[in-house]
């Protein structure tokens, strides 16, 4: 299996992420974001691109002192189940090491996925009011079926 090249979003590559999240949010429950927001938030990007633009893209967004989230997983449909969505939040987990994050939380409606990447389940009511701003854009709001899980940096 050929290795994944995961690298930090650019300018040319916010085309791609916002088809690739406004994709993913007709289809499961991530929420939509407009070319405006991910241009302010390019640098929490980081993108899987086979050469003629991303195929995924997931972000590391800075919440707290000691709290990130992993938000916008998406990967393009045909690209699924290569190892890709693993790839991008390993970076982020990486990258959240890096910066010295004790915790990073994301809200899941695949809480296996993350399970299995060493995420354990928590109660909503664990993180911070501040990071239910942006649920009102959810199109499952207010009836979220989404859970809250987080890693915590053990090393």
């Amino acid at each position: 299996m050929p290795e994944i090249a995961i690298r930090k979003a650019r300018l040319e590559d916010v085309p791609f992420i916002h088809e690739l999240i406004m994709e993913a949010a007709r289809k499961s429950p991530v929420i939509p974001r407009s070319q405006a927001e991910i241009y302010e938030t390019l640098r929490d990007f980081f993108v899987c691109d086979e050469g003629q633009g991303p195929v995924g893209c997931c972000a590391l967004h800075i919440t707290w002192n000691d709290l990130a989230e992993v938000k916008s997983l998406a990967v393009r449909e045909d690209c699924q189940r290569k190892g890709i969505a693993r790839a991008l939040v390993n970076a982020c987990l990486e990258e959240g090491r890096a910066f010295g994050f004790p915790r990073i939380f994301a809200l899941t409606a695949v809480t296996e996925f993350f399970r299995k990447m060493g995420f354990a389940k928590i109660e909503k009511e664990e993180l911070p009011h501040k990071i239910w701003g942006e649920c009102v854009r959810c199109p499952k709001f207010p009836n979220c079926d989404e859970e809250a899980v987080m890693w915590k940096d053990e090393g």
